[in-house]
């Protein structure tokens, strides 16, 4: 497992638009997601020890906020033919493994990952009710023990956006597995 960081996408962006299957035989678009006040879009995958060491954390953030109009959607750009535990069937299975409520897609041809700049899994990417790239960091400061978190930053930066306040200039970036390409 190489450790990689992520990217720096500009803040304010616009997210790229994708059209990708889910788990539950759904194919979901941007459009999809319009009536949600925040998007969160998080490249992850089930064999990478940093996406099993916070998959609960993010299922816990979607319950918390999905009230508050949040939205989580999980994309798997992993080469499933080296990485079979990564296939479409895994997927299914991981998703009911860790009771994901949210959608999780797979990008096959790894074009949405290439298209957001994604490198790692996780790598997340917030958007604001106007679709502007409000946040692009880590989910917090220790993928590895729950305990030992210092710094909820996907939480304050969810919280700040849905008060109407932007999320800190400061933002670390994601780390974790790099994205397996083909």
């Amino acid at each position: 497992m190489v450790l990689t960081e992520s990217f720096r996408v500009q803040l304010d962006s616009k997210p790229p638009d994708f059209s990708l299957t889910g788990v539950d035989q759904q194919t979901y678009d941007l459009k999809h997601f319009n009536g949600a006040s925040v998007l969160v879009v998080i490249f992850m995958c089930n064999h990478c020890p940093y996406v099993k060491g916070c998959i609960d954390r993010l299922v816990q953030l979607q319950r918390d906020f999905a009230d508050r109009g949040v939205r989580f959607v999980g994309i798997n750009s992993n080469d499933s033919t080296s990485y079979p535990e990564d296939s479409f069937d895994a997927m299914k299975d991981f998703s009911l493994e860790h009771a994901m409520n949210f959608p999780y897609l797979i990008d096959e041809k790894q074009e949405i990952a290439h298209r957001y700049h994604a490198v790692c899994t996780p790598d997340v990417f917030v958007y604001d009710k106007e679709r502007k790239l409000s946040y692009h960091g880590r989910i917090d400061n220790n993928w590895k023990d729950v305990s030992k978190v210092t710094s909820h930053d996907l939480r304050n930066a969810l919280e700040k956006l849905t008060t109407g306040q932007k999320p800190d200039v400061l933002q670390y970036p994601s780390m974790g597995c790099s994205i397996k390409w083909k």
